[in-house]
């Protein structure tokens, strides 16, 4: 019987398989679903941001880096419209470690990501070969903080400065260092990049027009830590004044090593050096009044209300004081955006005219207009002093 039962339940099995019936399996897990596309009625605006984030200025980098964040975040919580559509705006920042060479490749990575537009870079030695990629690309630059006079000279339709060039900053110095600090042996120093061996040369030549002597010349580079042997030279000739052309990371230790030297003459730089932590990198080598500098902009009057705004605001987000040059950078994004909307496109090609246009565009650095090389007009410049480890401005030039 047992046996009879077993042949049964095999039986019908056997039949069960023939009609191509079986156990069900467990169903497939869905598919991910895609990922949703841009609506019919927004875009995507990509601001690409080129910085020395890595290496001895990263501090400036950062903080560049950081003002494009505060533009983009407020841009997008503004809701802004372009063409009738919403933009959800991007940022794709690099890393150019103040070298050139990652410089270009950094701008290169950018136009193969087709972004709309780039703020940056931050250094001249940066900017200036990478304008040329961004030229050829027909992409728009706007450069918060290179002040070398080439990179706007060079032809391109597509090179914008948001702040005023060497020429400016190195003969408002030259002439300050003969005529305020009545300095009458003046010593030079530079770093032999694009920034500091410009300012320098601006700053030499406007001493000597101001009847200044200039009584020594030098050069390190931007990466250096020892210059022993150049102050060693220059304290023979006993300058009043001794100017860097560089930047911070290389002035803290300067002036450290000035002071170990005993030469106690006034310090100057440009805005490379004009940063809130030039103090920490000098410890004591650095004195109330003894460091005079400029930061390449300004503000003045009811200007300054909307700039104060700006630093607290970015302090509260960031938990960092503004460095130097976050300002134009947020500024730069800002106008940047200002072209799109009225060109009505984020196409490069089509809001690059209304960018060249821009005049009168009210920013926390001042009002922003463009000549028609792309440099500031009217840009202005801050004449700084250090007292207490903090920056104490003098003067708003124009």
């Amino acid at each position: 019987m047992q046996m009879k039962m077993k042949l049964a339940v095999i039986s019908a099995a056997v039949i069960l398989a023939a009609c191509g019936k079986k156990e069900e399996a467990p169903a497939p897990a869905a598919a991910p679903a895609p990922a949703a596309a841009p609506a019919a009625d927004s875009l995507v605006v990509k601001i690409g941001h080129v910085g020395p984030t890595s290496g001895a200025i990263a501090h400036l980098g950062k903080d560049n880096e950081n003002g494009a964040k505060m533009a983009i975040d407020e841009l997008n919580a503004a809701g802004v419209k372009i063409g009738g559509k919403l933009a959800k705006f991007e940022l794709l920042a690099e890393d150019d470690a103040a070298d050139p060479k990652q410089g270009t490749a950094a701008a290169q990575k950018l136009i193969d990501a087709k972004v709309n537009g780039v703020v940056g870079h931050l250094n001249s030695g940066t900017t200036i070969p990478a304008s040329s990629l961004y030229s050829q690309a027909g992409l728009p630059q706007v450069s918060p903080s290179a002040t070398n006079p080439k990179y706007t000279r060079q032809g391109y339709k597509t090179t914008f400065r948001m702040v005023a060039d060497d020429v400016h900053l190195g003969s408002t110095l030259g002439k300050y260092a003969v005529d305020t600090l009545k300095a009458k042996n003046v010593a030079v120093i530079d770093d032999r990049t694009a920034y500091g061996q410009g300012v320098a040369d601006e700053f030499e030549k406007a001493v000597a027009a101001a009847g200044g002597k200039i009584v020594g010349r030098e050069f390190t580079n931007d990466k250096a830590t020892d210059f022993n042997a150049i102050l060693t030279t220059l304290k023979g000739k006993k300058p009043d004044v001794v100017f860097f052309g560089g930047m911070d990371a290389v002035a803290g230790p300067m002036l450290k090593q000035m002071k170990q030297l005993g030469i106690t003459a006034k310090f100057m730089g440009g805005d490379g050096i004009c940063s809130s932590e030039l103090p920490k990198l000098a410890g004591d080598g650095m004195s109330d009044d003894q460091v005079y500098c400029a930061e390449a902009g300004g503000v003045e009057g009811e200007e300054k209300v909307g700039m104060e705004k700006f630093r607290a605001d970015f302090k509260a987000k960031f938990g960092s004081d503004v460095q130097v040059y976050a300002p134009y950078v947020y500024d730069a994004v800002k106008v940047m955006a200002d072209a799109m909307v009225r060109a009505g496109s984020s196409d490069p090609a089509v809001y690059l005219p209304a960018l060249a246009a821009t005049n009168g565009y009210k920013g926390v650095t001042g009002t922003v207009s463009f000549d028609e090389k792309g440099d500031i007009k009217n840009g202005a410049l801050t004449l700084m002093t250090y007292k207490g480890g903090a920056r104490t401005t003098l003067a708003v030039i124009r």
